[in-house]
């Protein structure tokens, strides 16, 4: 290799160890380092690193020293704070759209933003959320081509399920061949993170307005060559009115709870409780199922707003309290 190569290639091997390995309480000592140089076959003496270091910092890479015997340099400016990079942390572990297997792998580069010393520390700190994580692997590949496409204005095309009781996907089918899965071809506008959930809001040709999919509930995502549809619709489309809410987290009593409900809503079980939830045949048209649950006011809340195709069986407790809600509510319009 020429002389001029391995020059280059020292001061990156010498900055991406100081920035992986180093910061105020950890600087790594002149020997050190040039012994990690070594190790990767680049050999160099004490009063070439100084001049090495020296250059670096007069280019605007900024390497801090303490000064000893032997000296200790280190990295200190990142791209993150720490607290910056522990909210990133947080936000990942919380997602459900996030699977189990994918989960500590983000962590850990998140983390590294951080410098190896640092992100050992923040790894241990990591609280667990006991998130429904999702099971899709492939939704990765689904937002890098749902941002490619948003990016150079393209459509993208992709199928899309939902769950049957036995968590087995039933893929939408197209409604003149019942047995043909459906391809959607849609033109991308956002993507929205809500309620725990990553969600694509999209214009759609044939019925001329704005509609959603989940991206975890999409298949085989691609960008295709068709440039968008140009629409008032998605001109004048305002993200702000979609993130009104937010889900309260309150504490309640534990309680084993039974319910019986149609089958429509098996979905919003899977998504409320987790994919794991135990869901049965009660007949042909409905369902049963029990969660362990804390009866809270927003619990309460999600089972009213079913009306008539949700219906708690068991406890005795719940179903007074959600009478004791309902005649309330019912106060409202009476008069």
């Amino acid at each position: 290799m020429k002389t001029e190569s391995v020059s280059k290639i020292k001061y990156l091997k010498i900055w991406d160890i100081l920035c992986k390995e180093t910061d105020e309480q950890h600087p790594i000592s002149t020997p050190d380092l040039i012994a990690r140089l070594e190790a990767y076959g680049i050999s160099c003496d004490r009063r070439t690193l100084y001049r090495n270091i020296e250059e670096l910092n007069e280019n605007g890479y900024e390497i801090l020293v303490k000064k000893g015997k032997p000296n200790g340099y280190y990295v200190e400016d990142r791209s993150f704070d720490i607290p910056e990079i522990q909210i990133l942390m947080d936000a990942v572990q919380a997602a459900s759209f996030i699977t189990d297997k994918k989960t500590p792998v983000l962590i850990d580069k998140i983390a590294q933003l951080a410098g190896s010393q640092r992100a050992e520390v923040l790894k241990s700190n990591i609280v667990q959320f006991g998130t429904v994580k999702g099971s899709n692997e492939s939704i990765y590949y689904s937002v890098n081509e749902i941002s490619q496409a948003i990016i150079e204005k393209r459509k993208i095309g992709f199928y899309y399920f939902d769950y049957d009781i036995h968590h087995k996907r039933k893929y939408r089918m197209r409604t003149s061949k019942p047995d043909e899965q459906r391809w959607y071809i849609v033109n991308p506008v956002a993507t929205v993170f809500h309620d725990d959930k990553y969600y694509l809001f999209c214009y759609n040709d044939y019925h001329g307005n704005i509609v959603q999919y989940r991206v975890d509930r999409m298949e085989q995502v691609k960008m295709l060559d068709d440039e968008i549809t140009p629409s008032k619709e998605a001109s004048d489309f305002d993200l702000s009115k979609h993130q009104r809410s937010l889900v309260g987290m309150y504490r309640g009593q534990t309680e084993r709870v039974h319910f019986i409900g149609e089958k429509g809503i098996v979905d919003a079980v899977f998504d409320k409780f987790g994919e794991s939830v135990k869901i049965y045949e009660h007949d042909a048209d409905t369902i049963s199922f029990a969660v362990d649950v804390q009866v809270s006011s927003p619990f309460l809340a999600w089972v009213i707003g079913f009306g008539e195709s949700l219906k708690v069986t068991s406890p005795q407790s719940v179903i007074d309290e959600l009478k004791l809600r309902i005649k309330a509510s019912l106060k409202n319009y009476e008069g």
